[in-house]
C-alpha cells in the first residue's frame, strides 16, 4: 500500500510540476506577445514620423515654390501698374488736346446723302 500511495504522490507531484510549467509557459507567451506589440507600436510610430517628415519637406518645397511664384506675379503686377501710370501721364496732355479739338473745332458740312429739293 505504501508503494501505491507513494506512486500516487509521485503522480500528483508530476502533475503539479507540469501544471506549473504550463502556467510559466503561458506567462512567457503573454510577455512575448506584449513585447511584440510594443515593438510593433514603436515601429509604426517611427514609420509615421518618417512619413510625416517627408510630407512636410515636400509640402515646404511645393509651398516655397508657390511663394516665389506669388512674389514674381506681385512684382510683375506692380511693374505693369507703374508702366501704365507713366504712359497715362506722358500721353494725357496730347489726348486732351485731340479730344478738345474734335469737340470744339466744328466744321459744318452737308451730309453726302442729303438731297436737295429741286
Amino acid at each position: 500500500m505504501t508503494s501505491q500511495s507513494q506512486g500516487i504522490q509521485q503522480l500528483l507531484q508530476a502533475e503539479k510540476r507540469a501544471k506549473d510549467k504550463l502556467e510559466e509557459a503561458k506567462k512567457r507567451k503573454g510577455k512575448r506577445l506584449k513585447q511584440a506589440k510594443e515593438e510593433a507600436i514603436a515601429e509604426i510610430d517611427h514609420y509615421r514620423l518618417q512619413r510625416e517628415k517627408e510630407f512636410r519637406n515636400k509640402q515646404t518645397n511645393a509651398m516655397g515654390s508657390q511663394g516665389n511664384l506669388s512674389a514674381k506675379i506681385e512684382e510683375q503686377t506692380t511693374e505693369t501698374i507703374r508702366n501704365l501710370a507713366s504712359s497715362y501721364h506722358k500721353n494725357m496732355e496730347s489726348m486732351m488736346k485731340k479730344l478738345l479739338s474734335m469737340i470744339c473745332d466744328i466744321n459744318p458740312e452737308v451730309h453726302p446723302n442729303f438731297r436737295h429739293a429741286v
